[in-house]
């Protein structure tokens, strides 16, 4: 076995579709999880954004552990009974369909991913689950996700729709986010959420900086991508909506991930990672 084959060598074979030697977004998320569905060329963007940041996992995990808590308020609270999941990722604990489906077991959920390792994993996981399905698109062509025939069979448009885009935009690298947003959002009926969660750039002495840090080693890494916008950036990407207060007594605005209406006390500081992920909720009228 040559150097190269051995060097990008995988756990497991590796689907038609994929080429080891190229880092993906999904597998990239995954190694930061702990997970093993990924290659050594996605450990190394996690190891060169660890070297600058040791606690670069609660990235991933406070976009995690937000989509957990507004999937089951969207689903509880809102009522929700469809999502479209833009940039599903690969399959973990808790994915979206499992969380509305446990309150709901007829939500519909449809996954967009076009990665070929998620969509393998994702049409296996999903197989005898006839209200979850799966679509190949790329999620950064709005048009492509909302006339596909499969978002189109099993998502009603005259009733109210969650759109998920959780742990993605920061890979949408260009200046017109909030025009690609409104495409999706002026196609969702009135009374639809839409829940976005972002690497940010909190500017304030010190996070600011790891947060360029940060962006720096995603941006010119195998992956290509990884932009830490602000507060005010982010919220170009909720265009029209209504966006629902992140805790008691606040007002509706973007919040840190890890603060989106916690499940208990805070009994730990944020680390200075946590500080660099921002989330949303937002409600069309």
């Amino acid at each position: 076995m040559s150097e190269t084959a051995s060097k990008y060598d995988a756990p497991s074979m590796v689907p038609v579709g994929v080429d080891p030697t190229r880092a993906s977004i999904a597998r990239v998320y995954d190694a930061f999880l702990g997970g093993k569905d990924n290659y050594a060329i996605d450990r190394e963007v996690f190891h060169k954004v660890q070297k600058v940041a040791p606690e670069a996992q609660d990235l991933a995990w406070s976009n995690r552990n937000f989509l957990t808590r507004a999937v089951r308020f969207l689903t509880d609270q809102g009522g929700i009974r469809q999502f479209l999941d833009c940039g599903s990722g690969l399959p973990t604990a808790e994915n979206t369909h499992q969380i509305a489906q446990r309150i709901d077991p007829e939500a519909r959920v449809v996954y967009v991913d076009n990665d070929p390792v998620v969509i393998a994993h994702g049409e296996a996981l999903l197989e005898d689950n006839d209200f979850t399905h799966f679509v190949a698109a790329d999620i950064f062509e709005p048009q492509d996700v909302l006339q596909n025939p499969t978002v189109r069979k099993y998502l009603d448009f005259t009733k109210p729709i969650a759109l998920l885009h959780v742990g993605t935009l920061h890979h949408y690298t260009a200046d017109n986010g909030g025009e690609l947003m409104k495409e999706y959002v002026d196609a969702l009926p009135s009374g639809s959420f839409v829940a976005i969660s972002h690497f940010l750039d909190p500017q304030t002495p010190g996070h600011s900086e790891l947060a360029r840090r940060m962006e720096d080693v995603f941006i010119h890494s195998p992956m290509g991508s990884g932009k830490f916008r602000t507060k005010e950036q982010l919220r170009e990407f909720l265009p029209g909506l209504e966006i629902i207060p992140p805790g008691p007594g606040k007002p509706g605005d973007i919040e840190l991930s890890d603060l989106w209406w916690p499940d208990g006390p805070r009994l730990r500081p944020l680390s200075q990672v946590e500080e660099c992920s921002a989330a949303a909720v937002g409600r069309k009228p």
